[in-house]
């Protein structure tokens, strides 16, 4: 229910801007639609680089572009994942590559310096492999034992609803936001334990999850940028 209500709550705030952008929406409806990319925002996600640093547990990176067509984003995400766990009865770590593919619809419209306030969806993917060290296992006929257990060439697979900003700050440089709720996980294992961390997902004892980046985005021009018609009273 919980994760309901969310869903509820994100789509409300789509339909209030929707709304707002419906003058602007019946303005379009009479021009001839341009569909030709204008430009591409290649970028990374700074909270990444940072967990880095702070974060004993994680390593890792991601980076991330995104096409205009018109309002609609084709937003492809590309980052690597690895996990360290250790503590007194064993240790665990992961390590993969991960993709994430889909479509963003931008609800700002009619802002010259292209600013973003979007909702979409995505595909994503990862591939990658995991170890447990078990120690001190106890057998009724050998005693303790320490144990290992493998997981290799694993493949999973999950579904993502999003939204967030994106803010012109400076000439080509844009910043924002991406939030994801992350759900429908599905992997392929076919070692000796499950999948404890799936890479670009998280655990996997949750049915949904959530995920934020916060990226820095440089913009390459591929056309000129056609100026926004005048908001008729």
């Amino acid at each position: 229910m919980k994760s309901i209500n969310i869903l509820l709550l994100v789509f409300c705030s789509t339909f209030v801007f929707a709304q707002n952008d419906s003058s602007s929406t019946k303005i379009d409806s009479l021009e001839k639609k341009s569909y030709k990319p204008t430009g591409i925002r290649i970028g990374t996600d700074a909270l990444s680089i940072a967990r880095n640093f702070y974060s004993k547990t994680f390593n890792g990176w991601e980076v991330n572009a995104d096409v205009d067509f018109n309002r609609f984003f084709l937003a492809v995400d590309y980052g690597h994942w690895a996990r360290t766990y250790g503590g007194d009865n064993g240790d665990y770590d992961n390590s993969g590559n991960y993709f994430r593919a889909g479509v963003d619809v931008n609800f700002l419209t009619k802002d010259p310096e292209q600013n973003m306030f979007f909702i979409g969806g995505r595909y994503g993917q990862s591939t990658f492999s995991e170890h447990m060290r078990i120690v001190g296992v106890e057998d009724e006929i050998w005693g303790s034992l320490d144990k290992e257990l493998y997981n290799t060439n694993v493949r999973g697979h999950w579904f993502e609803l999003t939204t967030g900003l994106r803010v012109k700050m400076w000439k080509y440089i844009w910043m924002g936001y991406t939030a994801r709720f992350k759900f429908g996980l599905s992997t392929n294992e076919t070692g000796e334990m499950v999948p404890s961390d799936v890479p670009g997902y998280g655990r996997t004892d949750k049915e949904s999850t959530w995920g934020f980046n916060y990226q820095i985005f440089f913009r390459i021009p591929v056309r000129k940028t056609p100026v926004p018609p005048a908001t008729k009273k």
